[in-house]
């Protein structure tokens, strides 16, 4: 996303400089007329003080990364700038690391993915007054119109970030199901993508998530060519976490955080203990599976099937 952000910016005249660990994607924005650097000391000289430094990182041990290395090049009153989707908390640590140094750290959730240099971006800042002053002007032209505000100081902009990833899980779990539906109804045997464009038309449930269904269903109306494996995490456990820590329930969230690691399983434990207590107190039909043939066979002698591994 950060090097969209760059082309969005360099495209209303911004000058920007760039850094990145592989040399190669430097070369890349090179060629798009972008100043590069290859290292970040080189990354410091090319901007003029104040500077503002905008990490576009994985959360966690990676910014401190990045910090460790170019802080040490930086002067007072600069401005960091971590766009990424850090833990609030660990903001908060940050910004009081580098006011101890005389630089300012803005936490900025960034909302908008690649289509947001095309649409803009969604922002929330949490920080000091004056350093948001200092990086509006690349808001505002990054953003949407009206996308982007300071929610309060240190933390508070990857907290909102947080509390918007949850809503996003819970949605896209919502959407995920409710297509399940239409494609499990042989009786109807329903156009997805069809389904998806005139929801998309004034319904109550159209949405850019519900756009870009429409989009991938137009390529692949029933996705058979997309493993069912969702990977992220992080910040649904931290908003997860989070209710639990205040007390406020997050149910929808919650269900949505688990469904999503069951899609790694190759098969479920919870699943089988289930079958094999239905079989203890009921007679219930259960699955036994060769485990060295990788086939499943039914206690009821009915036709086997082959397994997930």
């Amino acid at each position: 996303m950060g090097k969209h952000m760059v082309l969005r910016l360099k495209a209303q005249g911004f000058r920007v400089a760039v850094y990145n660990r592989s040399p190669e994607k430097v070369k890349q924005m090179e060629e798009n007329g972008v100043s590069g650097a290859y290292s970040l000391k080189e990354l410091v000289q090319k901007l003029d003080a104040p500077r503002v430094v905008w990490l576009m990182v994985p959360q966690g041990p990676t910014v401190d990364e990045m910090l460790d290395g170019i802080v040490p090049f930086l002067s007072q009153g600069d401005v960091v700038v971590d766009g990424g989707n850090s833990y609030y908390k660990d903001s908060v640590r940050r910004a009081a690391q580098l006011k101890a140094k005389g630089l300012h750290y803005l936490d900025v959730g960034t909302s908008g993915g690649l289509g947001g240099e095309r649409h803009g971006y969604c922002f929330m800042a949490g920080g000091e007054p004056k350093a948001y002053a200092a990086v509006e002007p690349v808001l505002k032209v990054l953003a949407a119109p009206g996308g982007y505000g300071l929610f309060g100081p240190s933390g508070a902009g990857h907290f909102v970030k947080m509390v918007h990833n949850g809503i996003e899980y819970a949605l896209l779990q919502s959407y995920g199901e409710g297509f399940e539906l239409l494609k499990n109804a042989p009786e109807f045997k329903i156009d997805l993508h069809k389904t998806a464009h005139v929801w998309n038309r004034g319904s109550v449930i159209r949405s850019w998530l519900l756009e870009l269904a429409e989009d991938a269903l137009q390529k692949d109306g029933r996705l058979e060519r997309i493993g069912d494996s969702v990977g992220g995490g992080s910040t649904g456990e931290w908003t997860v976490q989070t209710g639990i820590e205040q007390k406020t329930p997050t149910p929808m969230i919650s269900t949505a955080l688990n469904a999503r690691y069951r899609t790694r399983q190759a098969e479920s434990f919870a699943g089988k203990m289930v079958a094999a207590l239905r079989n203890e107190f009921g007679g219930h039909d259960v699955v036994q599976t060769d485990a060295a043939a990788g086939v499943a066979v039914p206690a009821n002698g009915s036709k086997a099937k082959k397994v997930k591994k």
